[in-house]
């Protein structure tokens, strides 16, 4: 608990065992008062290692629902029981979570509702591992983003925010993909939908365990991402009315 505020941390996980434990034991407990693993029909023994663990809430997909469907299985269920502050935490060790007690205070002061680790912040992208090519694109569709979207972040592409209750009850995250390019919508809604968002320098790590999407499908992500900016643009004008921006309250 945080003031009163019930806060979950959630793990979208694939293939995750090599990881898990290492990405469990720096959750800064009793801050934390749960946390839910989703297993997106791994093929190794991240479900037996979660359990093994004592992680109460273990959602299993037995069959693969892809990224942004691993996501929409966490959120349903951090909002059934109650969650007040919400942290996406990759259990692949990428981003650490040593910074979640930062993200909840953030969030449970009252001075932002959504808190992203930015990984472009500072010079340590690079230093870290990130491929250039992908450095390189990120920097590209962050700058069309920012243009298109209206907003300002560092980057729009780290899988490490957290949310307050209230955003994940307004937006429509049902709406959304079921692939990558999730992120970036739900991003875009809460954009759309008013809400501001503060960004924290997060540590990049790049390493052989780390989950990461190849060239071909980061071109697809690419893609995708453009096509919800631009989606957003005409959706600010006026011009379309998409479902996705529907709010829920």
């Amino acid at each position: 608990m945080y003031k009163g505020k019930k806060v979950i941390v959630v793990l979208p996980a694939y293939n995750a065992a090599l990881t898990l434990e290492k990405t469990y034991a720096e959750i800064s407990f009793p801050l934390v008062d749960e946390v839910i693993l989703c297993d997106d029909a791994s093929h190794d023994n991240t479900v037996a290692l979660a359990k093994k663990l004592g992680i109460n809430h273990v959602i299993e997909h037995q069959k693969n629902k892809g990224y942004g469907g691993n996501q929409k299985s966490l959120y349903r269920k951090a909002l059934e029981l109650g969650g007040d502050i919400v942290i996406m935490l990759h259990p692949d060790y990428q981003y650490t979570p040593l910074l979640i007690p930062s993200f909840v205070n953030i969030i449970g002061e009252g001075l932002y509702p959504v808190v992203l680790g930015s990984r472009i912040l500072g010079k340590g992208a690079l230093r870290g591992g990130m491929p250039l090519y992908k450095y390189v694109f990120n920097r590209f569709l962050t700058l069309s983003q920012n243009l298109l979207i209206n907003y300002k972040l560092s980057e729009y592409h780290t899988g490490y925010r957290a949310f307050n209750r209230e955003v994940l009850t307004t937006i429509n995250f049902e709406a959304n993909s079921d692939d990558f390019v999730f992120d970036n919508e739900m991003l875009s809604q809460i954009v759309f939908a008013g809400f501001d968002i503060a960004e924290v320098t997060c540590p990049t790590k790049y390493f052989e365990e780390a989950s990461s999407i190849n060239f071909r499908r980061s071109m697809k992500y690419g893609m995708g991402v453009l096509r919800v900016s631009v989606g957003h643009f005409f959706q600010r004008l006026g011009i379309a009315k998409l479902e996705m921006y529907k709010r829920l309250r």
